[in-house]
């Protein structure tokens, strides 16, 4: 499985980016497509995502600012992120999950970086 994200880049405080991830080579039925990120320093965390075709948000903090959605049939999902924030700087990773325990890859993820 091979996961390709985009969107990521350089915006002032206040700005908005987005995220897309789609997965190829999958021989199995996507269950879950997530968003992770890991600042320097710090684990990598739950942002959001989408589970069984609903979004789920694993960071309080971007309730409200982003926005996650998918499109089954092309294994994609985007990320909205409004009003970034400092905070929001980090190197976000896609993540699939499908229905076995073995079901689960990274990608190589895309750096954000919001200015002050």
């Amino acid at each position: 499985v091979q996961l390709q994200a985009s969107g990521g880049g350089l915006v002032q405080t206040g700005g908005s980016l987005t995220l897309s991830c789609t997965a190829s080579g999958a021989d199995f039925r996507i269950v879950g497509m997530f968003w992770f990120r890991q600042a320097p320093g710090k684990e990598r965390r739950l942002v959001a995502g989408i589970l069984a075709g609903e979004p789920k948000f694993g960071d309080a903090s971007v309730k409200g600012r982003f926005l996650v959605s998918q499109d089954s049939s092309k294994n994609t999902m985007v990320m909205q992120m409004n009003n970034l924030k400092p905070e929001d700087s980090a190197r976000y990773f896609c993540n699939v999950h499908g229905p076995g325990t073995d079901d689960d890859y990274w990608g190589q993820g895309t750096q954000v970086t919001v200015s002050s």
